[in-house]
């Protein structure tokens, strides 16, 4: 963690702020079987999941998808997760966070890997959009990871890495953060189970409340 003082957290959106895991796994079996692969459970799912995305079916299957797989499983997974998502909510507690966070005279921003056109409305939908100073999705095409984003948009609110914490469901989100110098804290009610999180070398916890107690240190 960084030893100045932190007044900025980047969210991650989904499975963090966002709580749609069930979703996710439900559209990741159907993407599976548009590619001839038998389903997983969200246990296996949390602990064999990786960004780019692509390694994580090489995983699965011993290789990375050719291109016109990869758009197959892409499309697949897009179109099943909007059917699923439309029943999923916020992670319980968020709205006392993101109001406690502000109202401590600190800053936030929201940075997801989901499609800019696609986040809009679902950060809309549940109000909270007021509390960031910035809210960017994915620019360009899917299946890469968040440094480059992240690099992107801390340049953009033009905020020194060195008293940002990034609070996220994923080891990617702590890579991004190394790579940008910036800290990091990892949440288990995501995509990644306490073991897939714990080699990335930054605090992991079973909560955001934790996590937020953390950044604020």
């Amino acid at each position: 963690m960084s030893t100045l003082p932190t007044r900025h957290i980047v969210w991650d959106w989904n499975s963090t702020l966002f709580h749609d895991i069930d979703a996710v796994i439900a559209a990741t079996n159907d993407s599976f079987a548009a590619y001839g692969l038998p389903s997983i459970t969200l246990e296996r799912y949390r602990d064999l999941y990786c960004v780019p995305v692509p390694k994580f079916y090489e995983k699965l299957t011993g290789r990375i998808p050719a291109p016109d797989e990869w758009a197959l499983l892409d499309a697949t997974f897009q179109k099943s997760y909007a059917l699923h998502v439309t029943s999923c909510t916020l992670t319980p507690g968020v709205d006392v966070l993101l109001d406690g966070w502000r109202n401590a005279g600190r800053t936030q921003s929201l940075l997801s890997l989901t499609a800019h056109e696609d986040l809009m409305p679902f950060v809309s939908r549940f109000g909270i959009d007021g509390h960031f100073l910035r809210v960017d999705g994915r620019i360009g095409p899917p299946g890469g990871g968040k440094a480059e984003h992240l690099a992107r948009h801390l340049e953009a609110l033009a905020i020194d890495p060195t008293t940002v914490v990034v609070i996220g469901d994923a080891a990617d989100d702590a890579h991004a953060a190394r790579e940008v110098g910036a800290s990091a804290v990892l949440y288990t009610g995501g995509s990644h189970a306490r073991a897939s999180l714990e080699p990335a070398g930054v605090p992991v916890v079973d909560t955001l409340e934790e996590a937020v107690a953390l950044a604020a240190q």
